[in-house]
């Protein structure tokens, strides 16, 4: 029988640009935060855990505003990501109180989580196909023949799906071989909406050019769990070269690069066409919430999401 997998929500950072707790802030019809969406669309894609990233400090305000409203759907643990939660001998400086990046808070849930999980922002809805598409990376692993590497999956967007109108963004473009296996993700700043379709405006890269399709990756991976062994030793790695470092910062993207690099990971890339949304400025706010309550009209959610209780075989087709 194969197990469900689960689903690791990060949770932990404030959102610089926005200006707030972006995880707790009202979006759906009914008050809903963006990160309930995934949780609904993940309990109808399979998945059988939601794990929550978060701080100390969040703690309170998270359980009473977010986790309250669906904690009798589906099993929720949460874990925090402590910057004194270091490997070996490594010790936190005294003068840092950030924690340590998106690959330090993947491995804040390494205890917590043994069968196969998908990875995914608090703070941007992907929509249900992306959630599938992350499921049967899961499934897939369980029925065929473990390779030597660890095996790993993103679901990418077209890059014009992603973008805001209101500011630049920055995005991780991704390079792929002819089997759709990533190669690599660079990160890209300064990216605007053009008439051509996506333009650098400003920054050193002034006037280069993206197709509109081109792929991007917004933080929708999957994992077997053995990635968690191979994420602990990438992070001393970068311990021994950056602990000493102000405002250093471990990031999933970069350790997933340097793993593929090391030949102990093999990411898979899927095409999500989903429709992505995300509040990187405030004005973003209000056309998240157009789009949810249009999606609401359309009846792809219900007026009130946990009013019901939703399962793998209300999914969306």
């Amino acid at each position: 029988m194969k197990t469900p997998p689960t689903l690791l929500i990060l949770a932990a950072g404030m959102g610089s640009r926005y200006g707030g707790l972006k995880q707790i802030e009202p979006m759906g019809p009914e008050g809903e935060t963006i990160l309930e969406y995934s949780v609904f669309d993940a309990i109808r894609s399979g998945f059988g855990k939601v794990v929550f990233v978060i701080r100390r400090d969040f703690d309170q305000a998270f359980r009473d505003n977010v986790l309250s409203r669906f904690t009798s759907t589906i099993d929720i643990e949460c874990v925090y990501q402590d910057p004194d939660d270091l490997p070996g001998d490594f010790r936190k400086p005294t003068d840092r109180s950030k924690p340590w990046g998106t690959g330090h808070a993947v491995l804040a849930a390494r205890k917590a989580i043994h069968e196969p999980f998908a990875v995914i922002n608090a703070d941007d809805f992907y929509g249900a196909e992306t959630f599938k598409v992350l499921a049967r990376f899961c499934a897939d692993w369980q029925t065929s023949e473990q390779d030597q590497k660890v095996r790993a999956g993103l679901a990418a967007f077209p890059l014009a799906s992603t973008l805001s109108a209101h500011g630049a963004v920055s995005r991780g473009i991704c390079s792929t071989d002819a089997e759709g296996r990533l190669l690599s993700i660079r990160e890209q700043g300064h990216i605007r909406i053009a008439q051509e379709g996506a333009m650098i405006v400003e920054g050193p890269d002034k006037g280069k050019m993206f197709s509109p399709e081109q792929l991007v990756s917004m933080n929708a991976f999957a994992f077997e769990s053995g990635f968690f062994k191979h994420l602990e030793t990438a992070f001393e790695h970068f311990l021994s070269e950056q602990v000493e470092v102000a405002g250093s910062e471990f990031f999933l993207p970069e350790a997933c690069t340097r793993l593929m690099r090391e030949g102990n990971l093999r990411i898979d890339v899927a095409r999500s066409d989903a429709s992505w949304l995300g509040v990187t400025y405030g004005a973003d706010a209000e056309a998240v919430r157009s789009a949810l309550k249009m999606f609401t009209d359309q009846g792809l959610y219900p007026q009130g999401l946990w009013q019901g209780n939703p399962s793998a075989a209300d999914e969306q087709d």
